[in-house]
């Protein structure tokens, strides 16, 4: 075996996180261009950025999947660029922004060990990052902020900051105070160093420190610095005592503490600049090194072990046992399927055997490469802390662990989102069938949420994800990447069914004909499921899902254990037809109170219809109802038009929760039903002159109003 070309702790795996349009691809290029992976910047206006390399993403100038990079940096303050000990490795993922992919956001911070969180100079905190903030609490990734777009008109450091810390975090502290802003905006003040920071040369890749800061800007430097500090030394009891004694840190001492603080999340630096105009970038990437974690600095990876179900951990190390988490998975154009995996302990060698832990399946490991966006680099070995991809592996799927076989674990999976819009699809010609079924499976398993259903009764083909923008990107890259041409129906909601009230139902089931008979007795009890308390502890006859709850209450084996499943199962079936408008039903807990068998008769299939029928019963007198997908809507507009977007919001069964103002402009928060606002960017460019812009996300589900109900129930008939 090799040995790592690179310690780890100069390794650093982060992401680009942001909402959508904050210029967090632009972000991404100039890291690769400082970083020397790239001796030209692509532009996402004018459509040759590199990791946007998908066609779709530089026709529509979005990122639609997340491209996994490995480029080094020297920090800046390095005379010697060219001494390989000093460079740090990067694996960066530049994730997309929109909504409709928050998939690939989940699951890139889901192996990532820090994240650089972009917000556009003008709009500060927008709805998207929230989620994605949300998404990194939950990860508990720490962060470093970065306020871009510096140079455009409106823009505003301090407006954006404080929006930061206004609906975010408390924990945002600046590290930096720009030099003017929109049109004069020419560099940075340093607070720690009390730097002025200029970006020289074409791209500014010339970095020049002066010592001499802006006149008007030196009483906000102080002010500003002396809040930063006591930040700091809050986190260190010592330091706090001899600051209050008058005595400053030494500046690595600030630095180290810092350090710490950001790792535990306990507070949270922010940059600015502009990525456009190459001004900032290279600061932030110091402080990727400076203050985000290496995979040394994380607490031992959690896991189970499949055979005993015990908690067993790994250390960053590549002594220890193999362990890596497939995070992605990618057809590419010229090799084929990539398993893209992120390594936590020990080390792989291509053509070895690997052991799919979540599935138990041995796979041969063909070929390990590193991608540049879409370059590829083949490499022997793959280390602890890394990200690389697999070829080869069939088996794998989004969320598998691969381990060693002889000390296997399994690491906690990466959840997708319930879809909340789905379409009909057909292929154009029996041609197109074949590939059709191949096509939707690849984009499946790359895509965990998208899915791929059939309908029973019309045995057609019902696709459903994120939103309409998703469902479109997945049907034009159907057509592109595996040739199928497919027609689509309108986009349907996903409606869900539940009850409102508990309610009890006793079936038996008795067939008598020539010959055995068939018998089988449920009695049961359903009631709207408690919301679910990931601490509380489950008993042993109860199974607790999401959105469904089984609870086995049989004494005295009235009903044979070996019936149970197919009493569940009948049950479950039942719920997936529904009994409203044959929607699935959710969030409902069975109580499976008695029943009896027949020595003879009894069987499975016996035992299955009657809980189906028991279950129907009860739910038809349980107030059954439709839930609908209810989004939160952000709609920016000039003022001028206010008036009629917030009647037109309102005519849509929206509520409108706040109304803002950001810059010239009025930001109208509200939640409206998703089957009202297909087709809404298309009415909203008509009523603003074409200035209004929108963005939305699933929120939660809610009782449909009665007359809403009657004519969906209607359609369905």
């Amino acid at each position: 075996m090799g040995k790592r070309d690179y310690p780890l702790d100069r390794v650093r795996n982060f992401g680009i996180i942001a909402h959508i349009d904050a210029g967090k691809t632009t972000t991404s290029e100039r890291v690769l261009y400082y970083t020397g992976s790239q001796h030209k910047i692509g532009e996402v206006h004018e459509g040759e950025t590199t990791t946007d390399w998908m066609e779709q993403e530089r026709e529509r100038g979005i990122t639609i999947t997340s491209a996994a990079i490995t480029c080094f940096w020297t920090p800046t303050e390095e005379t010697d660029k060219k001494d390989t000990s000093k460079k740090i490795r990067f694996n960066v993922i530049d994730t997309p922004g929109h909504i409709d992919f928050t998939i690939e956001v989940k699951r890139s911070l889901r192996v990532l060990d820090g994240a650089v969180v972009v917000f556009d100079g003008v709009a500060g905190v927008e709805p998207q990052s929230e989620t994605n903030w949300r998404y990194a609490d939950e990860g508990k990734v720490p962060r470093i902020c970065f306020i871009n777009k510096l140079d455009r008109t409106g823009a505003s450091f301090e407006r954006s900051y404080a929006s930061i810390l206004d609906r975010l975090t408390k924990d945002a502290v600046r590290m930096q105070v720009p030099i003017g802003e929109e049109g004069e905006h020419v560099g940075v003040i340093e607070l720690l160093t009390r730097e002025a920071v200029y970006f020289d040369g074409d791209m500014g890749e010339v970095v020049r420190r002066e010592k001499e800061i802006p006149e008007n800007l030196k009483a906000d430097v102080e002010k500003y610095r002396a809040e930063l500090i006591e930040k700091i030394v809050s986190e260190d009891d010592a330091m706090m005592s001899s600051y209050l004694d008058g005595v400053e840190p030494s500046l690595a001492d600030l630095k180290k503490t810092l350090r710490k603080a950001v790792i535990d999340n306990k507070i949270v630096p922010v940059y600015t600049g502009s990525a456009l105009k190459n001004k900032g970038v290279q600061l932030v990437l110091d402080a990727v090194v400076e203050y985000l974690p290496s995979p040394l600095d994380l607490p031992p990876t959690k896991g189970i072990n499949p055979d005993t179900g015990e908690e067993v951990f790994r250390t960053a190390s590549d002594d220890e046992p193999f362990c890596a988490l497939v995070f992605k998975l990618q057809t590419d154009p010229f090799v084929g399927a990539l398993s893209f995996f992120r390594v936590y302990s020990g080390k792989i060698e291509a053509g070895s055997y690997v052991y799919n832990a979540s599935t138990g399946v041995k796979e041969r490991l063909g070929r390990i490469v590193r991608l540049q966006a879409d370059k590829r680099e083949e490499v022997k070995e793959v280390f602890t802390g890394e990200i690389a991809a697999a070829v080869g592996l069939k088996e794998a799927k989004t969320s598998n662990t691969l381990a060693d076989e002889a000390h296997p674990m399994i690491l906690e999976v990466i959840k997708a989102p319930d879809p909340v819009v789905s379409m009909r699809i057909e292929p154009k010609t029996k041609g197109d069938q074949e590939r059709m079924g191949m096509a939707l499976k690849k984009l499946s398993d790359e895509d965990p949420s998208f899915r791929v259903t059939s309908d029973a009764e019309t045995m057609e083909t019902i696709i459903a994800g994120m939103g309409e923008l998703h469902l479109e990107i997945l049907v034009d890259r159907m057509k592109r990447e595996f040739n199928v041409d497919a027609n689509t129906g309108k986009p349907q909601v996903a409606y869900r069914e539940t009850i409102q009230k508990e309610a009890e139902a006793n079936h038996k089931y008795i067939k008598q004909t020539g010959g055995k008979g068939q018998y089988g007795h449920v009695a049961i009890k359903i009631r709207p499921m408690e919301p679910l308390d990931p601490g509380a502890k489950v008993k042993n006859n109860v199974k607790r899902e999401a959105h469904f709850e089984f609870i086995n209450n049989i004494k005295g084996g009235v009903i044979p254990q070996e019936f149970i499943p197919a009493v569940e199962k009948g049950i479950r079936e039942a719920m997936e037809r529904g009994i409203v408008a044959g929607f699935k039903m959710e969030d409902i807990s069975i109580d499976l109170f008695d029943g009896s068998s027949h020595d003879v008769d009894s069987s499975e299939i016996a035992f299955k219809i009657a809980a189906s029928m028991a279950f129907k019963e009860a739910a038809e007198r349980a107030r059954p109802v439709l839930l609908e997908p209810v989004m939160k809507v952000e709609v920016v507009v000039p003022e001028k038009f206010m008036g009629d977007i917030t009647g037109h919001i309102t005519s849509k069964r929206g509520a409108i929760d706040s109304i803002e103002e950001r810059g010239m402009a009025k930001v109208v928060n509200a939640k409206v039903p998703l089957s009202e606002m297909f087709g809404y960017t298309t009415a909203l460019r008509s009523m603003t002159e074409g200035r209004g812009v929108m963005a939305m996300e699933f929120d939660h589900y809610e009782v449909v109003p009665q007359n809403v109900a009657e004519t969906i129930k209607a359609s369905r008939k």
